[in-house]
């Protein structure tokens, strides 16, 4: 190596949510942190100010926001039994590339995940019976919402958050979501207000027994100066926020609520445009002593830390565990091993519908703008004649009106060019509405990820190579939940429905609803089963930290970021307020 750096305290690698808020409380406790980001430098007036951020041709189409393919993709196939071969087109993960990560073009739905999220095998067990996962690879997180609680607090105060409490201190409260977790007290901005077809929405479900409230969003409702004393705006419902920056500093990002306090700290270092390649594990193989990197030159390096945390996105982070040679990859033939474990996605449906002369203005928009019912999500109903577990939100959304985009929402039939596409398309762009299910998905012995034994990036490493297919639960959930949706579309007035489940046909990368993608690196209290312990700390070498949705064993009807987020303050304060004082594993194992 021709460039060995001064030892840090900390080494973070990647500067996403995880990365951006752990070296916030790090550095705020006194410690000596280097952030490596393998994207570069962007920032709100210079990257994507109000002149340049509706650009939907540069970021939704061309995904310029996004990792380059040629920099890094991964390999894909459904069964064992296949040949995996590279992704070559970003639909179903969307990498970050650059400082911010993909929180810098998410579309702002913040959620909590439920209390049955957290201990999702032991509540099952007690409810249904063990007969009930049968076919599943359930276990429970090691950390209960309960223990969750302050940390989601704090992340909210953060970025700002917008929306309407429905548990206050387990008290319900009318406008909220009554199935949510208690919390003490409300979000720190109002919620956003209603479109047309959101009140409609909101109508209807209540109409029904449904219990509808306001998504709570990272697209805040008011100016707002959070904890760390960064100003944000109110959003204005411009519709251009995921795969977009947000020029009016009034979407929830590193950007907008952190690094304008982070980048000041003296004891804070940025490396951008500068790859991490592994760490670099101890002689005595229960430690690492840093990262070894190459810079955007080709220069090879090393940056030696005490403490090394991977907070890259989901699927580097498994990657980075595997090349780094730190735990035991996972093994579905004999269920050994960790690394890799618990793949899982998301499972989502929609349902459009079309309104006669009824205009719906949808360039009235934010990335998390819509009305949800819960009372399908997770274990909110009884599943005891049911051949699943698990649901998924069922939201009537307003988050865009981008006018390429909307190309593909028209009405059974209609020509896909020529005259009678622009006129199909000029009737229905005003006139469709979409019911978005965003549900469960769990994991299975034979979904797991390890590295591919062909395809190699262009360091010579090995590419991480993906093994999934929707599981048979996740499949009977979705069926369930999309006629649910299209009920209420056709009992809010919609027609000529157009229904997109996509567990009716097997899972690939390239047409999907979502980006949720999670586990790999799964949290838990048994070694056995999970690669980290309940405070993201490796099982194998105690002073690597890996944070992220990789230590998610399942994935919740819900958006990762919030429990995301949650998860790394939760880490960094276990490592600044317990670890330092004593370096050695924070649970026995």
């Amino acid at each position: 190596m021709s460039q060995i750096r001064k030892k840090a305290d900390v080494v973070i690698v990647g500067l996403g949510w995880s990365g951006s808020v752990m070296a916030e409380e790090l550095t705020r406790a006194g410690l000596n942190v280097v952030a490596i980001e393998r994207g570069a430098w962007r920032d709100t007036s210079t990257d994507f100010p109000p002149a340049v951020d509706p650009d939907e041709l540069r970021w939704r189409i061309r995904r310029k926001i996004m990792q380059p393919m040629s920099v890094e993709t991964t390999t894909f196939r459904n069964r064992s039994n296949q040949d995996a071969a590279p992704v070559r087109n970003w639909s179903a993960f969307q990498f970050g590339w650059n400082v911010g990560g993909a929180g810098t073009h998410w579309a702002g739905m913040s959620w909590r995940f439920s209390p049955w999220d957290f201990e999702i095998a032991t509540q099952t067990r007690e409810r249904y019976g063990a007969a009930k996962m049968r076919g599943l690879q359930l276990q429970d997180w090691g950390v209960t919402y309960e223990e969750m609680a302050p940390f989601y607090d704090r992340f909210e105060r953060i970025a700002g958050t917008s929306g309407i409490a429905g548990n206050l201190n387990g008290q319900t409260q009318p406008g909220g979501n009554p199935f949510e977790g208690p919390r003490t007290r409300d979000y720190p901005t109002p919620p956003l207000k209603d479109t047309h077809w959101m009140r409609k929405y909101r109508e209807t479900t209540q109409r029904m027994g449904y219990h509808p409230f306001t998504i709570p969003a990272g697209n805040i409702s008011q100016a707002y100066v959070n904890p760390l004393g960064v100003t944000m705006g109110p959003c204005t419902y411009c519709g251009f926020c995921d795969f977009h920056g947000c020029g009016n500093f009034s979407k929830s990002s590193p950007q907008a609520c952190i690094l304008p306090a982070l980048m000041r700290r003296p004891n804070f270092t940025l490396l951008t445009d500068t790859e991490v390649l592994h760490a670099v594990k101890h002689a005595d193989g229960k430690t690492v002593t840093g990262v070894k990197f190459v810079t955007k030159e080709g220069e090879e390096g090393f940056q030696p830390a005490d403490i090394v945390c991977i907070t890259a996105y989901q699927m580097d982070n498994v990657r980075l565990m595997l090349l780094s040679g730190v735990g035991e990859q996972y093994d579905p033939r004999t269920g050994r091993g960790t690394v890799g474990r618990n793949y899982s996605y998301q499972t989502c449906s929609m349902v459009t519908g079309f309104f006669d002369n009824e205009h719906m203005n949808p360039f009235i928009g934010g990335g998390a703008l819509g009305v949800q019912i819960d009372d399908l999500n997770g274990d909110n109903f009884d599943h005891s004649d049911l051949n699943f577990i698990g649901g998924a939100g069922i939201m009537g959304f307003s988050t865009n009106g981008r006018p390429i985009q909307n190309m593909d929402s028209l009405r059974p039939g209609t020509p896909r060019w020529g005259s009678a596409w622009k006129a199909g398309y000029a009737r229905d762009y005003q006139t469709a509405a979409a019911i978005f299910c965003q549900g469960t998905s769990m994991p299975v012995r034979d979904a797991w990820l390890d590295l591919d034994p062909t395809y190699k990036d262009r360091h010579g490493q090995p590419l991480l190579r993906m093994t999934f297919d929707w599981n048979q639960n996740d499949i009977n959930m979705s069926s369930y939940i999309t006629d649910r949706a299209a009920a209420i579309m056709k009992e809010v007035g919609g027609k000529h429905l157009v229904i997109d489940n996509q567990a009716e046909r097997a899972w690939n990368p390239y047409m999907q609803h979502s980006s949720h993608t999670i586990g790999g690196a799964v949290m838990g209290a048994d070694p056995t089963t999970s690669a980290v312990n309940p405070w993201l700390q490796s099982w194998d070498a105690h002073n690597l930290f890996v944070v992220g949705a990789s230590a998610f064993p399942n994935n919740g009807g819900y958006n990762p970021t919030l429990t995301v987020g949650a998860l790394a303050i939760r880490a960094a304060q276990a490592i600044h307020q317990t670890y330092i004082n004593n370096p050695a594993p924070l649970v026995g194992g």
